[in-house]
């Protein structure tokens, strides 16, 4: 028995237990009709319930745990132990040799706090992604693909941001560019180099960095303002600083330097130090869950009945594009509760968690590719079929405003598919080590390949790589359709570049 079917037992026998083979079909999936020959629809048109929806789930289910099965494998271990006895040193020796980082310890930083600031256990992330490990992912692309910086720089409170810009090496004239912002609390920055790394390869230059209050940056300001779900005004406040420091140059330096500087005796950057090469007409963003939250407010600046564009080092808003991973927010759920698995969405405290003091209203505004996850934080097999439309909203809203959208849901997702951390509940996004870097996977590899497409639609011009196909890659619904999700629909609303609408209302099933 293998061990995908030893995780599936148990959920299997929990759910035949809640089945009552003979009641009626009442399966709302039943009806749709099968126009796409490239998915099975059995587990679609499975009626619930019935020990055939109870089998079909269970397999779902186990699929949010493929990775922390496959990363027991014994070079995947020694590989992330390696690396984690490297962060914790290399933080060992950034605070040895500026004491400033630990200083005043009111502030909050110590070894092991921010969380993830020693990069230990799953704030390791891909331990193959690092510089100095040999492999395609590590120094092969470091050496031969990519130029990447490790930067410090202030926020508007002081707070120092730890981060990297990334560019391709060997591409000339002006780049695009997507600042990257982590989910709250666990999640590092390396948790992302995932998307860093495929961005760059496309052509992009790109900004990495932990949030005040997690990971290396400082975890309060020098007068005590929080950061991280403390404070979340960090995922959009922040947001705009970061953009701001992607297209400050020596020419027009960073404000928050200028009015930050002497604050410790930190080195920090004045302004980008590939300022020469980005093309401040095409910017995106991408991020992931607080940080899917922050994308949407951010977008919303300059959009009717929302608020002005606030950042320093531009005349009114310069994003473009975004993508949400889990999830788009709307006006309604700025950020999506299902991401997060809170029931009780309406509570006062998730709205203090979720609907930060100062976040402009969310209007759409430019072209969004949200996903969603099916099983949240805590994977729990479905016990009933749920609605299959619980994540549009913020679809409904971007399509009823005319702008570009996609909505996907990968089946057997977690919300943790998207910040990739060794032992964190997800689908495969190592099966198999390879050449001294993971390889295959569920859901990596197509959160992967829709996030570049998206952007390559909106960001990329004529003749730059990605431009031509772009379109072809969103609608390469034969090899990617049937990894989305039976339980909630996926959908799409944009016209191609020649003109033609592309829109379908449930990709998985078949569009009319």
């Amino acid at each position: 028995m293998n061990t995908r079917t030893l995780l599936l037992w148990p959920a299997l026998a929990v759910l035949l237990a809640c089945t009552d083979a003979t009641g009626p079909a009442s399966h709302g999936g039943a009806s749709l009709p099968r126009t796409v020959a490239a998915v099975d629809t059995t587990c679609d048109l499975a009626s619930y319930p019935s020990p055939e929806w109870a089998q079909c789930e269970a397999e779902n289910w186990a699929r949010s745990g493929e990775a922390t099965l496959e990363q027991l494998a014994p070079a995947f271990v020694q590989r992330a132990l390696e690396q984690q006895a490297a962060n914790l040193a290399a933080l060992a020796a950034r605070n040895l040799a500026d004491p400033s980082w630990g200083l005043p310890p009111a502030l909050g930083n110590t070894p092991a706090t921010p969380l993830c600031a020693a990069g230990m256990g799953p704030c390791v992330g891909d331990p193959f992604r690092y510089p100095g490990v040999d492999g395609a992912d590590g120094d092969d692309f470091y050496e031969a693909e990519a130029e990447v910086l490790p930067v410090v720089y202030y926020d508007r409170e002081c707070a120092r941001i730890s981060g990297r810009v990334w560019r391709p090496r060997g591409v000339s004239g002006r780049l695009p560019a997507v600042v990257i912002k982590n989910g709250s609390v666990q999640a590092g920055e390396a948790l992302y180099w995932w998307a860093a790394q495929a961005l760059v390869r496309a052509g992009y230059m790109v900004l990495t960095g932990d949030p005040r209050g997690q990971g290396r940056s400082d975890f309060a300001t020098p007068g005590a303002g929080q950061g991280g779900n403390i404070n979340g005004a960090v995922f959009f406040e922040g947001l705009v600083d970061d953009i701001d420091f992607l297209l400050s140059s020596e020419a027009q330096p960073y404000p928050h330097e200028q009015a930050c500087a002497g604050t410790y005796p930190t080195q920090t950057a004045a302004f980008n130090p590939f300022a020469a090469q980005l093309d401040a007409q095409r910017i995106g963003v991408a991020g992931h869950s607080y940080g899917a939250g922050g994308a949407t407010w951010v977008q919303s600046y300059d959009a009717p009945g929302s608020a002005p564009w606030p950042g320093q080092l531009s005349a009114s808003n310069p994003v473009q594009a975004i993508v949400a991973w889990d999830a788009l927010g709307s006006s309604q759920a700025p950020v999506s509760a299902t991401a997060t698995n809170l029931a009780a969405s309406s509570s006062p405290l998730f709205q203090l968690l979720v609907s930060p003091t100062g976040a402009p209203p969310v209007v759409p505004r430019v072209p969004a590719l949200g996903f969603s996850s099916e099983y949240g934080f805590t994977p729990l097999p479905f016990p009933s079929d749920p609605d299959r439309d619980a994540f549009q909203a913020a679809y409904a809203e971007w399509r009823q405003a005319e702008v570009p959208v996609y909505q996907l849901v990968i089946a057997g997702s977690t919300h943790l598919d998207f910040s990739l951390g060794p032992q964190l509940p997800a689908t495969s996004w190592c099966a198999q080590v390879e050449g001294n870097a993971c390889r295959g996977g569920w859901g990596r590899p197509a959160i992967t390949h829709y996030t570049v497409a998206w952007f390559d639609r909106w960001l990329k011009g004529p003749g730059e790589a990605g431009y031509a196909d772009a379109d072809a890659r969103l609608l390469d619904d034969a090899q990617w359709a049937p990894r989305l999700s039976r339980h909630y629909r996926s959908a799409r609303a944009f016209p191609t570049r020649d003109g033609l609408d592309a829109g379908c209302g449930d990709i998985r099933l078949g569009c009319d």
